[in-house]
């Protein structure tokens, strides 16, 4: 691994640990409709289109348990899951589909929407607790919302991010 490489991943590695705690720190992103969003998906979904297949995994793994660590859900759900995700998206991006804001969105929309609907199916449904479809419609369909939102700002960064440092390889 060459130097640039390694300040991108620990570029990478801060950008997380920022969102994380912005994401955690109550009443600092003021919430809509009730909800909050959820940094770490775009921020992973974005690194994935940047990075090999599996640097985009590992980075969907850590992003993914530090989800399951601030949600509190079982320890590696959410890694799993944004894992898979963020690997194919890295597959996909180096052989198949062009890496701009259209493509970057519309991964936003499908890895948001199965992500959270994943989540809600796991941990709301099966729970078996009152009004699912309220708590879908009222809750999570915000929640994605809010969380789409960020997606273009997280592509632009690591795309400069991205850019700037291979330039210098």
């Amino acid at each position: 691994m060459n130097r640039y490489k390694g300040i991108r991943f620990f570029a990478y590695v801060l950008e997380i640990l920022v969102l994380f705690m912005v994401q955690e720190t109550p009443g600092l992103l003021p919430p809509i409709l009730g909800a909050r969003p959820v940094l770490l998906i775009p921020v992973a979904l974005s690194i994935a289109f940047f990075e090999t297949d599996l640097a985009a995994m590992a980075f969907g793994v850590l992003c993914g348990l530090f989800l399951d660590f601030g949600m509190g859900t079982a320890f590696g759900f959410h890694g799993l899951f944004l894992g898979v995700m963020c690997w194919l998206l890295g597959c996909l991006a180096a052989e198949l589909i062009r890496t701009n804001l259209l493509t970057a969105i519309l991964a936003g929309i499908l890895g948001i929407f199965l992500l959270l609907s994943i989540q809600w199916f796991f941990c709301y449904l099966l729970y078996g607790y009152d009004y699912p479809g309220y708590a879908y419609v009222h809750h999570y369909l915000p929640r994605m919302g809010y969380t789409l939102i960020f997606m273009p700002i997280t592509y632009y960064f690591n795309r400069a991010l991205a850019l700037f440092l291979r330039e210098r390889d």
